[in-house]
């Protein structure tokens, strides 16, 4: 969170109690400049939620919803929305390429879409460029230089080495997507056969963290994730011996991270496979709503509140939100974490 301090002129004053209070200030400007976690400042007891709606078809502009289309549930009871705006909002986009040896053979396809991803987002999003094999590589923080962009694409080393897709995803979740500004939503298109070296029966060391703790993670975080399968298994389980059992886990693991973001699993053998998928990204993250309530549960007693976000009449669209927060009054603000 960024504190904006303004500009105070101080007169000559005699007095030490008036210099205490601007100490005080100051100080207490400093913690809140420290702390970065997203805080609530509309009301005490507001709770304010960003969501994002998922899955408008891609072929019509989209229709903005109004408050009747929504339902918030805070630890399972109907609250009333006392607060709705929606605004179209800048987002920030990481593309997450797979380039294991397992995707040699995928290697023109996917520096292909990722440029093809660059020209779909409008110039106001921002895109990170990271690659994995058996760790991640940041070939790009986050850029509005579309042309620089598509130079580092073109630059990217050739595939190669084992796949630690895991902890890779993990990675960005917790380190890169977390250095973008609190203002705007973000994505995850990853691109991947998913065949961790960590399913059983694939060869070499995989990701320490259990495919169980990333799914969590996913779960967890503000991000939505995108996935594209690349099919590698039949030169795979020729070459390299890979278990089909392998292939079939990855592709139900991919599944289940499209299930918990509310997103379909896209299939990728041709380029334009994904013409679908530039859209749908661009569609699914540029408007914003934001929902405000105040809690029947009046209590700061700190304790967790789940939150759950969803479309009344809507069954083919999908909510995506904060989980919930903690309940603790804090300097006139409500604490509001995933």
């Amino acid at each position: 969170m960024q504190c904006r301090v303004a500009n105070v002129v101080i007169m000559r004053t005699s007095s030490a109690f008036l210099s205490s209070v601007l100490l005080v200030l100051v100080f207490g400007s400093i913690i809140a400049a420290q702390d970065p976690l997203e805080t609530i400042r509309i009301d005490s007891d507001l709770v304010d939620l960003k969501v994002s709606v998922l899955g408008f078809a891609t072929n019509n502009p989209p229709p903005l919803l109004e408050p009747k289309d929504f339902l918030v549930l805070e630890d399972g009871i109907p609250q009333e929305i006392t607060f709705f705006a929606a605004a179209d909002t800048p987002f920030d986009l990481v593309l997450l390429l797979d380039l294991s040896g397992s995707n040699q053979k995928n290697l023109k396809l996917i520096r292909n879409s990722a440029k093809r991803f660059v020209d779909a987002a409008r110039d106001v999003d921002r895109i990170a460029l990271v690659t994995f094999t058996d760790q991640p590589a940041l070939y790009s923080t986050f850029s509005l230089d579309r042309k620089k962009l598509k130079r580092t694409i073109d630059e990217m080393d050739d595939a190669v080495g084992g796949t630690n897709f895991y902890d890779s995803m993990d990675w960005v979740l917790h380190d890169l997507v977390t250095q973008g500004s609190g203002l705007r939503r973000s994505a995850i298109v990853v691109m991947t056969d998913g065949v961790d070296n960590a399913i059983p029966g694939v060869a070499g060391p995989g990701s320490k963290l259990p495919f169980e703790g990333l799914l969590e993670r996913i779960r967890s975080s503000e991000s939505i994730v995108f996935p594209i399968y690349l099919d590698t298994e039949a030169e795979n389980v020729k070459k390299y011996h890979t278990p089909r059992e392998a292939y079939a886990q990855a592709r139900d693991q991919l599944a289940q991270i499209a299930n918990v973001c509310g997103t379909p699993m896209y299939k990728a053998a041709r380029l334009s496979d994904l013409d679908e998928v530039y859209a749908q990204v661009v569609r699914d993250l540029s408007t914003v709503y934001s929902i405000g309530y105040k809690p029947f549960n009046k209590s700061l007693d700190g304790k967790w509140r789940s939150v759950e976000v969803m479309l009344t009449k809507r069954s083919d669209l999908f909510a995506r939100t904060k989980r919930g927060y903690y309940a603790k009054l804090r300097t006139g603000t409500t604490d509001l974490r995933d």
